[in-house]
This record gives C-alpha cells, sequence and structure tokens, in this order.
C-alpha cells in the first residue's frame, strides 16, 4: 500500500494508441499510474475527475489541439503540464508554454529523459525541490511562504502553476540582484530538465500577469536588458 500511495499519477493524452501503450507500460515499471485518453475531451475530463501529479499532452490531437486542450486545463488546475509533440521548433514550444504548459519534449523521446522530467515536475509540484528555504519572504505588497507554496500581493492569494512560484520565489530570495536566464533555469529547473533561454521569458511575461505589472515598463519584475531579470526591493515603487 505504501508503493502504491508513493506513486506518481499521470493523464496521458494522445492518440497514437501504440506509442501510448508502449509509454505507460515504461512509466508504469517505474512507479507510475498512468491513465490514458485517447482525444481530447476524454483527457480533459480525466484531468479533472482524477487530478493527477503530472499530465503528458500530445500536440496533435484529433478534433481539438493540444495548445486549446491546454489552455482549457490551465484555466481549471495547476497540475503541471508536459506537452509531447513531434514538432520540435523553438516556436511551437514557445507557443506550448504561452499556452500555460510547464514543460516541452519533442518525439522521438528517450524514455528516460521523459520519466527524468516526469519525476522533476511532480517533484516540484509537491514542493520537494526548487526552493529550499522556509522562511516566508516579504518584497513590498509581496509575500512568499514556501511552505505552504501560496504567494500573495497586498493580502490576495495569486494563482500560480508550480514552475511561476518557483521562479517568482527564486527572483525574491535574491530581489534586487540581477539574475541571468541560465541561473534561473539553474535555480528553477535544477540539472534534470535541458531548458531554452526563451522559455524564461515566457514564464516571466505569465508572472507580470498575475502581478498586475504593466509589460512595457514594469514596477516588479524589470528587464536588464541583454543580462536577465531582477525583482524590485520595493514592489510599491511605480518607479
Amino acid at each position: 500500500m505504501a508503493a502504491e500511495r508513493s506513486a506518481t499519477s499521470i493523464v496521458y493524452i494522445e492518440d497514437d494508441e501504440k506509442l501510448a501503450r508502449l509509454t505507460a507500460r515504461y512509466l508504469e515499471s517505474h512507479n507510475m499510474r498512468v491513465t490514458l485518453a485517447a482525444e481530447a475531451r476524454e483527457g480533459i475530463a480525466c484531468v479533472l475527475r482524477e487530478r493527477p501529479d503530472v499530465v503528458l499532452l500530445d500536440l496533435m490531437l484529433p478534433e481539438i489541439d493540444g495548445f486549446e486542450v491546454c489552455q482549457k486545463l490551465r484555466s481549471r488546475v495547476d497540475t503541471p503540464i508536459i506537452m509531447v509533440t513531434a514538432r520540435g521548433e523553438e516556436a511551437d514550444r514557445v507557443m506550448g508554454l504561452e499556452g500555460g504548459a510547464d514543460d516541452y519534449i519533442a518525439k522521438p523521446f528517450s524514455a528516460r529523459e521523459l520519466l527524468a522530467r516526469i519525476r522533476a515536475q511532480a517533484r516540484r509540484a509537491r514542493g520537494l525541490s526548487g526552493p529550499t528555504s522556509e522562511r516566508r519572504l516579504v518584497t513590498g505588497a509581496l509575500t512568499i511562504d514556501p511552505v505552504a507554496r501560496r504567494a500573495t500581493l497586498e493580502g490576495a492569494e495569486l494563482s500560480l502553476t508550480t514552475y511561476e512560484f518557483d521562479l517568482l520565489h527564486a527572483l525574491a530570495e535574491r530581489a534586487g540582484r540581477v539574475l541571468t536566464r541560465e541561473q534561473l533555469v539553474d535555480l528553477v529547473r535544477g540539472s534534470a530538465d535541458e531548458a531554452f533561454d526563451r522559455s524564461i521569458d515566457v514564464h516571466i511575461s505569465h508572472l507580470r500577469k498575475k502581478l498586475g505589472d504593466e509589460p512595457r515598463s514594469p514596477r516588479m519584475i524589470k528587464t536588464v536588458r541583454g543580462i536577465g531579470y531582477v525583482l524590485a526591493t520595493d514592489t510599491n515603487d511605480p518607479t
């Protein structure tokens, strides 16, 4: 029973039956419970019903594509979503991230790499990776509680994905200090996953929207051109 409780639960939305079955078999051999869904509406229903630890989402689905499914799911749950697709161009990866995906892996993928990515996302969602400090952080009107994995702005709770929370926490722990994209990748993702610079830009854009930061003149998360990002030490300062 202990092994069953500790198993990572996954909903895999994939219309390629053979690939889905083989992938599920491999993941299940590594202490994961996989629910397969062959089409978008069935997959959305499975995620909302089962609330898995991680969602694997194929991009090229019939009727409703993965981008739209991702947006529908993200509006309802904060479960980590890994986009799985044969299209590996950067534009597609950025589009997936902009739609709310937390990670992206292109077919044909290494089963071991997929396993590592799933484990990394599940650990982050459970609060077992990423920021190690347990102290509450207060930066101006922003308060972050890493134990409860809760962030508030002027007392109102922010609805953040696991990746967004870890990214905001990394910035808040080093408020006033400029962090490069590479440093943010290391701090938030760790060494398990490979990332690309524009993925950080997309997540920063999401964070700014949720913080009410003006994209052209942000007062909280500022861009240092050619270097990276910095969280202002006084988030109430409009200058």
